[in-house]
C-alpha cells in the first residue's frame, strides 16, 4: 500500500479529518531485541511515541537509557533518538513524541505535579529535551492520578507544560487508563483541553490481579458479565456527560500482546496461573500451538483455548481492522499500539480500518 501521508491529495482535497492518527509506541528497550526504529511500518504510522523518559524528585526530566536512547549504532547513526529523527528526513508526516513515566516509573509525578517549582523544572526540562533532539511533542504517562488532590494537580502539570510547549508549536498527549475506577478522580474535561490527544489505554482489563479470567482488550463485554471494563464502555465514559470529552481528541489503545490464563478455557472462570513473559505473549506467536481459535465477531474478539497458556485473549489483523472501523464510525482522533512491534500487521491494518481502505 502506498505511503498515504505523503501521496498526493484527490481532486478536490481530503474530505474533514480524513487521516486519522496511528500512532505506536516504541520502547527503547526494542533496540536490544534487534527492532530498530527504522523496522516500524512507517508509511502507516502518523505518531511514534518514544517511552519513556524519567523523571526525577525535584521535576528534571532525564532520559532512562543514554546508551539505548544516545550513544549506540542504530540505523546508521547514534542512539534511537537520532535514528528516529533520520526518519522524519525520508517520512515528514512523522511526528516523534517522548513519553515520559510508564507504569514502572510513575513514582514521582505525584509530589512533582503538587509543587509549583517542580511543575516548572518538569516543563522547562522538557522542553529543553524535545529542543535538542527535535522531538515535536510530550506524552505525560502517569499511572495515575489516585484521588481528587492528584487529580487537580495532574491538571496543574498540564496547565504549566502548555505554558512551556505553546500548542502551536508541540503536541501534548496523556496516556490514561480505560477504567472509571482509573480515571474518576480526573478533572477529564478541563484536562483536555490542553491535550491534542488522550491516549486511552484500552487493554489489561484482565490479568494476573483479577478474580477471574477476561479478555483483556475486548470491544464489547462478554454477555454474562455486562458490566465488565471494555473498549465501548471506556469511549462512552469518557464522551458523555459530565466529561464530553470530544471523540476527536481520543485515540483508541490497542495491545500488541496477548494475557494468558492457565486453568480457564472462556471469560468469567477462575485460573490458576499465566503462562508466557509475566503471562502475556506477543500477537506474532499466537495463537498457541495446539489451541483451538474462537472469534466472536459481535464482542470484537479472538481468543486461544489450549496448548501451552490455556485461554489466551488476543489481537489479530481481524480485530484490529474492526476496531480501526469502529474507531472512525465513532470519530474517535483514532489509534495507538503498545507497541509498534509484536503484532504481524496489525498496525497496517488498523490503518486501513481508519481509512476505509
Amino acid at each position: 500500500m502506498a505511503d498515504n501521508w505523503t501521496a498526493a491529495p484527490p481532486a478536490g482535497g481530503y474530505p474533514p479529518n480524513y487521516f486519522k492518527a496511528n500512532g505506536v509506541y516504541y520502547p527503547n528497550w526494542h533496540i536490544y531485541k534487534g527492532r530498530a526504529p527504522s523496522s516500524l511500518p512507517l508509511g502507516m504510522i502518523s505518531h511514534i511515541f518514544y517511552a519513556f523518559a524519567h523523571v526525577k524528585e525535584d521535576g528534571t526530566v532525564f532520559l532512562s537509557d543514554e546508551w539505548a536512547d544516545l550513544q549506540m549504532d542504530v540505523d546508521g547513526t547514534k542512539g534511537c533518538l537520532n535514528a528516529m529523527k533520520a526518519l522524519k528526513g525520508s517520512h515528514p508526516h512523522l511526528k516523534t513524541i517522548i513519553s515520559i513515566g510508564g507504569g514502572a516509573a510513575s513514582q514521582n509525578f505525584a509530589s512533582v505535579a503538587a509543587d509549583a517549582n517542580k511543575r516548572a523544572n518538569f516543563a522547562r526540562t522538557a522542553h529543553a529535551m524535545l529542543v535538542q533532539h527535535g522531538l515535536d511533542g510530550l506524552d505525560i504517562d502517569w499511572e495515575h492520578p489516585s484521588n481528587p488532590t492528584e487529580g487537580h494537580h495532574y491538571l496543574l502539570l498540564l496547565q504549566t507544560i502548555r505554558q512551556f510547549l505553546p500548542e502551536h508549536t508541540y503536541i501534548l498527549t496523556s496516556a490514561l487508563p480505560a477504567t472509571k475506577w482509573h480515571l474518576q478522580h480526573i478533572p477529564l474535561a478541563q484536562c483536555a483541553q490542553y491535550l491534542n490527544f488522550l491516549n486511552l489505554m484500552t487493554y489489561d482489563f484482565f490479568g494476573p490481579w483479577s478474580e477471574r479470567t477476561g479478555h483483556h482488550s475486548q470491544l464489547y463485554p462478554h454477555p454474562s458479565e455486562p458490566d465488565a471494563p471494555s473498549c465501548n464502555t471506556a469511549i462512552e465514559y469518557l464522551t458523555r456527560p459530565p466529561h464530553n470529552i470530544p471523540p476527536h481528541k481520543i485515540l483508541l489503545g490497542v495491545p500488541t500482546y496477548g494475557r494468558s490464563f492457565i486453568g480457564a478455557h472462556a471469560p468469567g472462570m477462575k485460573f490458576t496461573g499465566h503462562a508466557g513473559e509475566e503471562g502475556t505473549f506477543e500477537c506474532q506467536d499466537l495463537p498457541r500451538p495446539g489451541s483451538n481459535v474462537i472469534r466472536d465477531r459481535e464482542r470484537g474478539t479472538i481468543s486461544c483455548v489450549g496448548g501451552d497458556a490455556g485461554y489466551v485473549g488476543y489481537e489479530d489483523g481481524e480485530t484490529v481492522r474492526g476496531k480501526g472501523v469502529w474507531s472512525r464510525k465513532r470519530g474517535l482522533g483514532g489509534m495507538f499500539y503498545w507497541t509498534g512491534h509484536g503484532g504481524n500487521g496489525l498496525v497496517e491494518e488498523g490503518f486501513r480500518g481508519l481509512h476505509g481502505g
